[in-house]
């Protein structure tokens, strides 16, 4: 019975040892080296022990406060827009209203995304195993006492030994698996006589797994490959999808601002004409020839279109700062954008079946569709792979060899060949009823229905999105025809109630009501042109051709890379991002003067002056449209003069009639 109880005391001994440790653990995890403790509270580091960014310099934001402040202009073409917002696009932006906002997209998407194919051929390349292991095995043994029968002797052998196994193993295209092993083994006993001291065997193996139902097929087994290409091209598409958005944001922000700044022009000179109204109101009831009623209603309409010229103010503010958020631009700086790009006054037609059919091939986000599709089948020949039985041939075949020293000293050996064997069979397995892969390949048929509904309402939504913008189009240029008569109009009757007023032949209510429908006609009229400029660049946007007919290409800058062994010797080039670059062509040239002023921005007091030629001031008795403009100096140093009433379209204007009234090539 004490015999028996040995084992089990020490494997309570063992148990009570392992308990111990297991209950000390925890107290004793703090003071042990090289043990992690538990944690117990939350670790949360100050915010100036965190990494911190870089802050670009920027000046103290422009407020309406401040916007009476002269600035240096600077003046700014569409096309430079174009180009600084694509040379500060590492994070692409999207306009939204007066702010901008990231689309998420950035200019590496398309090369991270990239790097899954080489992940997915990866499953092809050759493996190589190296293993090689030293070892010594001393066993002890009990045999009889030959020399006191009766007793027991404990004795033992030793055995060193050298294992190498050296494999290389390679996945084919149809599937199968190849591989060739080489397992060579050296071993040393002792003590005693041996027949062979040391020994080595070795074996080669070459084997062969061949799917010949699931698993088979080149086209099924390089599917992921595909799909991870169709990956890379959705990737792309993507982001020229955000660059398309980005440059027709831009091209919005630009006219917008050039509308601002009519429309603070516009409330400039209402509140001019207003105060102008009230000193002389002012001035007459100090002589007795005016009413106090008549001096009050000057300045309710002085301080309304103060009012009106502080809201116009914050707009210009805010359509710039908008724009300098698309160029990646500070808020602020010393120095104000003046837009010198003049907008398209021409009427532009479309041919409408040309414009969608090229909008169903340019277009990315139907480009993306189609992809979605081509993957989709990539994935359901994989399904149909994995639904069949698993069915494969097995063969392989190996030489085996033997040598080593006998106890005479003389060495021996097997011959080569001399002892090889191969096995040849097949395994069947297949689950009953294949319901799982069944369900999958089921679920990627619908996926295909699903898909291809998608694209059939991405079509009839880009139809819908087109009929909105060749609307617009139209409307926004007779709107801009229609606000360009009513400007005239307002201008007369301003005249006629300005003068009726001076003669004291009505009071200043209908003066007032002029001076309104004035400024609202002119801001009206630069808001529906830009529109119309505007809309002009979304119908390029719908259709998918804005970055062509901008001059815009992608180039891919590259990087080198090692590699995980950092071995010596030349870099491997790898994409490393994708950038949008726009070339030197003009397509918004330079007037070289303000855009705002193709809007005969001319003061009422000056167009006064023309009226009554008495009116103290310069000789402005000639009309600006008919007196020689001097030429001005545009970016370049260059002077432009003004247009000449006339003149042939712009370089802009000639490239959308090109583009949209060709047949569809």
């Amino acid at each position: 019975m004490t015999r028996s109880l040995g084992p089990v005391r020490l494997w309570l001994l063992a148990l009570g040892a392992t308990l111990a440790l297991g209950a000390t653990h925890g107290f004793a995890q703090s003071a042990w080296p090289g043990v992690l403790p538990e944690q117990h509270y939350l670790d949360l580091r100050g915010t100036d022990r965190l990494p911190s960014a870089t802050i670009p310099a920027n000046d103290v934001p422009l407020t309406v406060s401040s916007a009476g402040q002269p600035l240096a202009a600077e003046p700014l073409t569409l096309d430079q827009a174009i180009r600084i917002a694509l040379d500060n696009a590492r994070v692409v932006r999207f306009l939204g209203g007066v702010s901008a906002s990231t689309s998420g997209r950035t200019v590496y998407d398309v090369a991270v995304t990239n790097t899954a194919i080489d992940v997915q051929r990866a499953i092809f390349d050759p493996t190589l195993n190296i293993t090689s292991t030293l070892g010594k095995s001393d066993r002890p043994g009990a045999v009889p006492d030959p020399l006191n029968p009766g007793q027991t002797l404990i004795t033992g052998s030793s055995t060193d030994s050298v294992n190498t196994s050296v494999g290389l193993a390679k996945k084919m295209y149809n599937g199968a698996d190849v591989g060739l092993n080489v397992t060579p083994v050296g071993s040393y006993f002792s003590p005693g006589v041996f027949p062979l001291d040391p020994q080595y065997t070795s074996g080669v193996e070459a084997t062969l797994r061949q799917p010949l139902l699931r698993g088979y097929g080149r086209a099924a087994n390089l599917a992921p490959v595909v799909v991870a290409r169709i990956d890379t091209e959705r990737s792309y598409f993507q982001f020229k999808d955000a660059v398309q958005e980005l440059v027709r944001g831009v091209i919005e922000g630009y006219w917008s601002l050039v509308a601002a700044r009519v429309e603070v022009w516009a409330r400039e000179q209402q509140v001019e004409q207003a105060e102008f109204a009230f000193k002389r109101a002012t001035a007459r009831k100090e002589e007795g020839l005016e009413r106090a009623a008549d001096v009050a209603q000057a300045a309710s309409a002085l301080a309304n279109f103060r009012a009106s010229l502080i809201t116009a103010r914050s707009n210009r503010i805010l359509s710039e700062t908008a724009l300098r958020n698309l160029l990646g631009l500070p808020p602020s700086g010393s120095s104000e954008l003046v837009p010198v790009s003049v907008p398209v006054r021409e009427r532009i037609d479309f041919d409408w079946a040309y414009l969608i059919a090229l909008a169903e091939r340019q277009r990315p986000d139907l480009i993306e569709l189609k992809l979605i599709l081509e993957a989709d089948e990539q994935l359901l020949l994989q399904a149909c792979n994995q639904a069949r039985p698993q069915l494969d041939g097995i063969a392989n075949y190996r030489w085996d060899g033997l040598q080593g020293e006998m106890p005479n000293g003389a060495s021996i050996g097997s011959g080569s060949g001399q002892f090889a064997g191969w096995n040849v069979g097949v395994n069947f397995s297949v689950p009953l009823g294949l319901r799982q892969s069944r369900a999958s390949l089921r679920r990627q048929e619908l996926v295909i229905r699903r898909d291809e509904a998608n694209l059939e309402q991405g079509v009839h939504q880009l139809i819908h999105q087109l009929t909105v913008s060749y609307r617009n189009v139209a409307q926004f240029f007779e709107q801009a025809e229609a606000f360009g008569e009513v400007r005239k109009a307002a201008l007369i009757n301003y005249e006629n109630q300005i003068g009726d007023f001076e003669a004291d032949r009505l009071g200043f209510l209908n003066v007032l009501q002029a001076i309104t429908d004035w400024g609202n006609a002119v801001s009206q009229e630069a808001r529906s042109v830009t529109q119309y400029n505007t809309e002009l660049a979304n119908i390029e946007r719908q259709s998918g051709t804005i970055l062509e007919s901008h001059g815009i290409v992608f180039y891919e800058e590259r990087f080198q890379s090692l590699g995980p062994l950092g071995r010596p010797g030349p870099c491997r080039e790898y994409p490393a991002q994708l950038q949008a670059t726009a070339d030197d062509q003009s397509r918004y040239p330079d007037s070289g003067q303000p855009a705002d002023a193709a809007f005969d921005l001319r003061d009422l007091s000056e167009r006064r002056r023309e009226r009554d030629p008495d009116l103290p001031g310069d000789d402005d008795s000639v009309p600006d449209t008919e007196r020689p403009q001097d030429p001005v100096p545009n970016t370049d140093g260059e002077t432009v003069p003004e247009p000449a009433k006339g003149e042939s379209p712009s370089l802009r204007t000639t490239w959308l009639l090109d583009q949209f009234r060709s047949p569809l090539r």
